[in-house]
Formats: structure tokens, sequence, C-alpha cells
């Protein structure tokens, strides 16, 4: 009992010992396959990849054609990762202004869980060979709109658009539009207006979205010079420019129902809820409080889940799903 104590006062101690236990270890920052394992799944934004495949899902969902079950599920997978390997970079090129905002200050990089290198590597292996693996088990045209996305998000808006210009975010956004694209192209290995509008619903989504949140997040954003629009225009400007996005969006909310993709209750609860959308913008424009720019970028999310969950129940057609 004796040693037992010592030994442990002796690790306490700083003093190296052979009986220093797993937990001791932990504690001193040894790696442990849990931990590392977990920091490696971070660093593919796993909430941005559930929007990805749901959106994706969405657009395969709504071409026409057919296209083998475990074809479909697999090429859905490699997009998730796909998409990942992008967050990836944009996390290592990002790791200096990541570490000084509190909404970022404990991803991998900036925590220490993960080497800027290591992320480097991972990403771009992932990156490559997703784009190849979706262009082998769908068809090219569905691997060359993700390779497109991936250079994009990556290039055009993480380290051109994003540190540059106050319209990051509007042009950027095109990045996480494409998904539906990928996924009709993934069916019919060509791409149609239902998904250049399901592309342009997620396109003037993302302004709103996100602005939101940079009205919030004003301070942080200016102190690691990322120019939001409101560091850039001020607060009553910004609000000014979701409004217009918001109205925009609300309408090609209903394009679909226009088109024909979908029926009657789709185009109620889109009529709806863009409309509540709305009352949010206006609220925040005409208020001062920043309350509901919280609630907007909450809204936000549950409108853009809502409006592509009811595109695969109220769809007028869809793709024929084979299980051979």
């Amino acid at each position: 009992m004796s040693s037992i104590v010592n030994q442990s006062t002796s690790a306490a101690d700083g003093v190296e010992d052979s009986a220093i236990t797993a937990a001791e270890l932990s504690e001193k920052g040894a790696p442990q396959t849990g931990s590392v394992a977990r920091a490696y799944f971070q660093l593919l934004k796993p909430r941005v990849m559930t929007l990805v495949v749901f959106t994706a899902a969405v657009g395969l969902w709504l071409a026409p054609g057919e296209i083998e079950a475990w074809r479909a599920a697999l090429g859905l997978l490699i997009l998730a990762v796909g998409a990942g390997a992008s967050g990836a970079l944009n996390m290592w090129y990002d790791r200096d202004i990541d570490a000084l905002m509190s909404r970022t200050a404990k991803r991998p990089i900036p925590n220490g869980d993960v080497s800027p290198n290591a992320a480097l590597v991972y990403g771009l292996v992932l990156s490559i060979g997703s784009v190849i693996a979706l262009g082998l088990v769908t068809n090219w045209v569905a691997a060359g709109i993700l390779a497109f996305t991936n250079a994009f998000y990556v290039v055009i808006y993480t380290m051109w658009l994003k540190r540059r210009t106050a319209q990051n975010i509007v042009i950027g956004g095109a990045a996480g539009a494409f998904p539906p694209m990928i996924g009709w192209a993934m069916v019919s290995g060509d791409i149609s207006w239902v998904g250049f509008v399901l592309f342009g619903l997620i396109f003037l989504w993302t302004p709103p979205h996100f602005w939101a949140l940079a009205l919030v997040k004003e301070s942080e954003y200016g102190a690691v010079k990322v120019p939001m629009l409101p560091n850039v225009v001020g607060a009553q400007e910004t609000k000014r420019q979701i409004v217009i996005y918001t109205a925009a969006m609300s309408l090609i909310g209903l394009v679909p129902f226009v088109l024909g993709a979908a029926g009657y209750i789709y185009f109620v609860v889109s009529l709806a809820f863009g409309g509540l959308f709305m009352v949010n913008a206006w609220q925040l424009l005409r208020g001062d409080s920043l309350a509901p720019a919280k609630r907007m970028f909450g809204f936000s999310i549950f409108y853009l889940f809502l409006l592509f969950g009811l595109l695969l129940v109220d769809a007028r057609s869809h793709v024929s799903l084979t299980w051979l």
C-alpha cells in the first residue's frame, strides 16, 4: 500500500515512474485511441455532413430513373466523406482564427488533438479518394460536381473570399448548395431545373442563416479580421440584406410546387414557414435586440430541414430504387 501511495505521489510531482497508470497518462495528454478517432471525426464537421447528406438524398429521391439501393446508399456515404474532407481542409487553413474564436476554439487543431500537417494530409486523401470512389460507384458527372464543390469551398471560399470580402458567405455559400445537384446526378447522370431550384433555395438561405450568427458574433469576427457583413457595413444594413435574401428565399421555396416536383402539402407549409421566416427577419430589422438574430439562426436550420423533408414525403414523382 505504501509503495502505491509513493508512486502516485511521485507521478503527481512529475517524477518519471514506470508504475504510472493509464489514467495518469491520459491526464498528461497521452493520446488515447478513442479520443484520437473522435478528433479526426470532428475534423469532418459532422453537423455539416448531416445537412449535406440529407439535401443530397432529396435530390437523389426526386431524380427520374432508377438506381440500385446499395449504390444510392454507398454514393451518399461517399459524398458525406467528400464533404467532410473539405471541412477538414477548411479547419486546416483556418486554424489561426479558429483558435481565437469561442465558437471554434475547441476544434481539433487549435485544441491540439490533431496536428496541422496530419489534418492537411487527411483532408487531401479523403477529398481525392471520395471523388474517385463516387465516380466508380455512380457516375463521373456526380463525381465532377463533387470535385468542383470541394475545390470551390476550400480554394474560392476558405482561402480567397472569407478573409477578403463581405460577400464571402454569399459567393462561398454556393459550395453548400451543390449537394442536391450531386444527388440528382447520381441517378440521372445530368442536372436539371429541379436541381438548380434546390441549389437556389440553399444558396439564398445561406446569407440570412450566417448573417444572423455574424450579428451575434460581430466582435469576435472583428477581432480576427474576418470581414463579415456586420463588421463592414454595420448591423442595420446587414439586417436589411437579411430581409431581402429571406424574401427571395421564401419565393424560390415555392418553385418546386410550380415545377410539379412537390404537391399541395409542400406548397402550404412552404408558404406558411416562409412567412414566419419573413416575420422574424422584419422583427430583426425593426428592433435593436439581438434576440431575433439568435432565433433566426436556429429557425433557419429547422426551416431548411422541414422543406427538404417535405420534398421527400410530398414528391409528385421520385426515383425507382432497385434491390438487385
